[in-house]
């Protein structure tokens, strides 16, 4: 038997036509190898993705800005730790009295700090922030914001001592609180009117 011929098939695989032109097989195959690059490459990136992810179980709190309840908040001192730490600090203020009479015998002795002392240096400081004590000549220096401060810190601690106080302490804590209240009144109207006509004087410094 005579035997086959063998044909040999020749394929063009040039992506140019002899025309100039990019042949429709070419520009499929290009769109194709560009898909599956792609592909490749996202692969990679979502497998990096997951494992950077934080990963949280059904126990676990998201991150963020956490809200501290009562039962979170640190415990204080017991009665014992509370009875120490005053004991040594009595017994160091004592030694500390003892040093400075020793050094000069003729200073007045510092008694234990009372109620009274509390309300007074917290209407000096609020005095001191509305101008009083400018020397004469002076141009008044006024911290209405610390001394509303200072008058609301008064007031807090009426409402939290209310029916703790004798007679004599109450009656001192609202005092100073009423003073100190129309003080800063008169105060911020002196500046409102001088705000609103420019050429008035400024408010003059408080004496007392």
């Amino acid at each position: 038997m005579p035997e086959k011929e063998t044909q040999v098939t020749f394929t063009d695989r040039r992506k140019i036509s002899s025309d100039g032109e990019i042949r429709p097989e070419a520009a499929a195959q290009s769109a194709a190898d560009r898909l599956e690059a792609e592909k490749s490459s996202a692969q990679p990136a979502a497998a990096a993705a997951h494992t950077a992810a934080p990963t949280t179980t059904s126990n676990e709190k998201p991150a963020g800005p956490s809200v501290t309840s009562d039962e979170e908040m640190p415990q204080g001192p017991t009665a014992e730790e509370t009875a120490e730490s005053h004991a040594a600090y009595r017994k160091t203020t004592q030694q500390l009295d003892e040093l400075l009479r020793a050094k000069a015998p003729d200073s007045t002795r510092l008694g234990p700090v009372a109620f009274e002392n509390l309300v007074q240096s917290m209407y000096m400081t609020a005095m001191m922030a509305l101008g009083a004590g400018t020397q004469p000549g002076e141009k008044p220096r006024i911290d209405l914001m610390g001394a509303r401060q200072t008058i609301d810190l008064l007031g807090v601690l009426g409402e939290k001592t209310k029916g703790n106080l004798s007679a004599n302490e109450q009656r001192l804590l609202e005092s100073a609180l009423f003073e100190l209240r129309m003080m800063f009144l008169e105060i911020t109207n002196a500046i409102a009117r001088n705000a609103a006509n420019p050429g008035q004087q400024s408010p003059q410094p408080i004496k007392r």
